[in-house]
């Protein structure tokens, strides 16, 4: 897994554009999280399911506001991988994917990390973790004079 600015997935292949970062903000911008999933032999040749989720630095989800309340901040869906012919038995099929995320609001200062889990399942190393910068000091307006002693 990689944080990365856009990400694409074309004839099996991964395309990464500004890959490998690990801190962003504080501005919401666009970003992809770029995988590539290692599928065992045996769980070839049926649907996967997989989530990825944000958490806080508190290990609870990030909510945003959707039409009916808060929700939280996860993106779901499935795969299916084939046996290629000719791949010896027993040899895991790896599976490219791509995930890009509209500019998302985050908490200045703050750690965040993104959790995968396919078919139920999560490891510690499906864990993506980043930070926002702090927020800049308030800067005076320089267009007004300071007062008269």
């Amino acid at each position: 897994m990689m944080l990365c600015d856009h990400a694409a997935v074309a004839e099996g292949k991964l395309y990464i554009s500004g890959g490998g970062w690990t801190q962003t903000g504080p501005a919401p911008s666009p970003s992809a999280i770029a995988m590539l999933i290692d599928v065992p032999w045996d769980e070839t040749n049926m649907p996967l399911s997989f989530d990825l989720s944000l958490h806080g630095e508190d290990g609870q989800p990030v909510m945003q506001q959707g039409p009916m309340g808060l929700v939280p901040i996860e993106v779901a869906g499935e795969f299916e991988v084939g046996r290629p012919v000719g791949v010896a038995q027993g040899t895991p099929i790896t599976v490219p994917l791509a995930i890009n995320v509209q500019s998302i609001p985050l908490a200045p200062g703050q750690r965040f990390v993104w959790e995968l889990r396919v078919g139920g399942r999560t490891e510690q190393d499906w864990r993506l973790a980043f930070s926002t910068r702090q927020a800049p000091p308030q800067s005076s307006d320089p267009t007004r004079l300071p007062p008269l002693t």
